[in-house]
């Protein structure tokens, strides 16, 4: 069995002091003895599980599919407690393990998926309820000059569309071996070439499944 592993924590704070990550790691170690696994490559991200475009879980989750080894993690919150992001990733075909619950299916994923997306909701929501009271106490929130350290920073809206095309030149670049040997085998129009990313488990730089116009958008990033 081939495998590749993906880790995550939140903060940059727990990721140099390595708190949550020691846990992770023993979890999958332990799950990969006991297989007998082969372990192809490891990925750590320090990056909130909200976000749906996180560089290295797109990296772990490009190498897995190229290499047909299984994506494994500690726990199923570590890709994400966004419900409908975990439900797009099954459905894409994408092949993945959590350590502490590896006998998972399509049904059991898709209510973990759901109970996850509650967990999340639940912590937003007592964080802001500990912000509502420190507020209420007179307690300051928040930098007050924080919008012109962005402006100072020259951040701000154009950092983020920049940060998003990174993104996406990134994934095309992964992808571009992909697309020469789907073109050197005969496939060339924009359908085949969706189905047959589909099918391969290739996601969207925005983790969703591949329709002619998101392969147009990718050629056009090769091109250039």
């Amino acid at each position: 069995m081939k495998v590749v592993t993906y880790f995550r924590v939140s903060t940059a704070a727990q990721g140099r002091s390595g708190l949550g990550l020691e846990a992770q790691r023993a979890a999958v170690a332990a799950f990969v003895a006991s297989r007998g696994a082969d372990v192809l490559s490891e990925f750590t991200e320090v990056e909130s599980g909200k976000r749906a475009d996180r560089p290295q879980l797109i990296r772990a989750l490009h190498h897995a599919t190229v290499t047909g080894a299984t994506l494994v993690v500690a726990k199923l919150d570590r890709l994400s407690r966004d419900a409908a992001f975990l439900l797009t990733l099954r459905n894409s075909g994408a092949r993945f393990i959590a350590a502490d619950n590896p006998d998972v299916n399509n049904l059991t994923v898709g209510l973990l998926a759901v109970i996850a997306q509650d967990e999340r909701e639940r912590i937003a929501e007592r964080t802001r309820s500990a912000l509502a009271a420190a507020k209420a106490r007179g307690q300051t929130l928040g930098n007050p000059n924080g919008a012109a350290a962005l402006r100072k920073a020259n951040k701000g809206n154009a950092a983020a569309l920049k940060a998003v095309k990174e993104t996406a030149d990134l994934h095309a670049a992964k992808l571009a071996p992909v697309i020469a040997d789907l073109r050197q085998s005969g496939l060339t129009s924009l359908a085949t070439l969706a189905r047959e990313l589909n099918e391969r488990g290739m996601l969207t730089p925005r983790r969703c499944r591949w329709h002619p116009s998101s392969v147009r958008n990718l050629l056009h990033r090769l091109d250039a």
